[in-house]
């Protein structure tokens, strides 16, 4: 069947999910397109992601409000605590990523992003192929939602089961 009608998404819809540690207002899904799954994604202060890679997954980060620490590129070592630190061997490091800031991602490119402000930031993030990043915020953000510090162990397995490669631990205020 043929799509004729476009999506509409206004400014403050979507569903969200949201807990503590991340708010996500999914946009488009796969649902909708066949090309990417869009969030909105707003990142409070002293969110890590870690650094993590996918073999299969391309991402485009737009950074909408605040500031975010970025690493997009494959470190000449990968250290496994401090992605921060990480540099390319042609001298590349991490970013401050301000507003209008984009980050392409290709797959099997190490990556990471970091609020270090005392502000929340927010950004327009986009996955490619869907739905696979739409399930793993939903069951991300569940573990995540418990309240504690967070279940690694459980992050671990719930990343390689949708393609991630947990490089340096997820951490969050």
């Amino acid at each position: 069947m043929t799509q004729t009608e476009g999506l509409l998404v206004p400014p403050g819809h979507g569903r969200v999910v949201a807990t503590p540690a991340q708010r996500v207002t999914f946009k488009v899904t796969g649902t909708h397109s066949r090309i990417a799954s869009t969030f909105e994604v707003e990142v409070p202060p002293g969110f890590d992601v870690g650094a993590h890679v996918h073999t299969r997954s391309e991402e485009l980060f737009y950074v909408l409000e605040g500031e975010l620490d970025v690493l997009a590129f494959e470190p000449r070592i990968r250290t496994p605590d401090n992605w921060q630190k990480w540099e390319s061997s042609s001298g590349g490091r991490v970013v401050r990523a301000t507003p209008g800031t984009v980050i392409v991602v290709p797959p099997g490119c190490p990556h990471a992003f970091a609020n270090p402000m005392d502000t929340p930031a927010k950004m327009f993030f986009q996955a490619s192929p869907p739905p696979d990043h739409e399930r793993y915020f939903e069951e991300l953000l569940e573990i995540l939602g418990t309240g504690g510090p967070p279940d690694h162990e459980a992050i671990e397995a719930l990343r390689a089961k949708y393609d991630i490669e947990q490089l340096t631990p997820l951490r969050h205020r």
